[in-house]
């Protein structure tokens, strides 16, 4: 059993109790924010920024700068988010759960790529390419900006990216030593599942009533 703990837990011994602290405060808020994207719920976003802020600061700490990165760009598209989901279309009716247009297909493609070779300079310019570790820091970034754009316009797809993103990253913040967030990573797996099943029912029951 000890030896199952030291597999998760050791490399905590080498951090500061604020820092262990701040991680789990981020995990926490990391899984309301989650949840209440799930159930459709604003408040995704004031509890997402909680999260990202003090993930900003731990990773840019612990010199993450493709996982920082992240985290800026979620806080950003937090902002965005925030106002797409309470601005009102007309009189009353705000934006509502939809599919993707081919337009923002093709705008996510551009995301994709244009976000893998952003961080591809900024790795460059860093000298951050000394292992595989990059690589997969990478194409998980690209695929979370994709995916935070979509949330950010109520896009069913959106769930398609975190499920994939997130699958990707629970082995890989495991292998960093960030135990905490490797579970949160676990948590948000099942919790986007159930997301996209959620909006996917509630956007065609919407279409029911129209």
């Amino acid at each position: 059993m000890s030896e199952i703990i030291d597999f998760f837990f050791k490399q905590y011994n080498n951090y500061s109790i604020l820092d262990i602290s701040l991680e789990i405060t981020a995990v926490v808020f990391g899984f309301l924010s989650v949840w209440f994207s799930k159930q459709n719920k604003i408040w995704v976003f004031p509890t997402g920024m909680i999260s990202t802020l003090i993930f900003v600061y731990l990773l840019l700490k612990w010199e993450l700068l493709g996982d920082m990165m992240i985290n800026a760009y979620y806080f950003i598209m937090s902002i965005y988010g925030w106002y797409i989901w309470t601005n009102k279309i007309g009189e009353t009716q705000v934006t509502s759960i939809s599919t993707t247009t081919k337009k923002e297909k093709i705008t996510s493609i551009f995301i994709f790529f244009g976000t893998l070779l952003f961080v591809y300079l900024v790795y460059l310019k860093f000298n951050k390419w000394t292992s595989w570790v990059a690589y997969i820091d990478t194409i998980t970034t690209a695929i979370f900006f994709v995916g935070m754009w979509l949330m950010a316009k109520r896009k069913i797809e959106n769930w398609i990216f975190w499920i994939i993103g997130d699958i990707i990253s629970i082995p890989l913040y495991l292998y960093k030593g960030f135990t905490f967030t490797s579970f949160q990573y676990l948590g948000f797996t099942f919790i986007a599942i159930f997301g996209y099943f959620a909006w996917k029912k509630s956007f065609y029951n919407n279409q029911l009533t129209l």
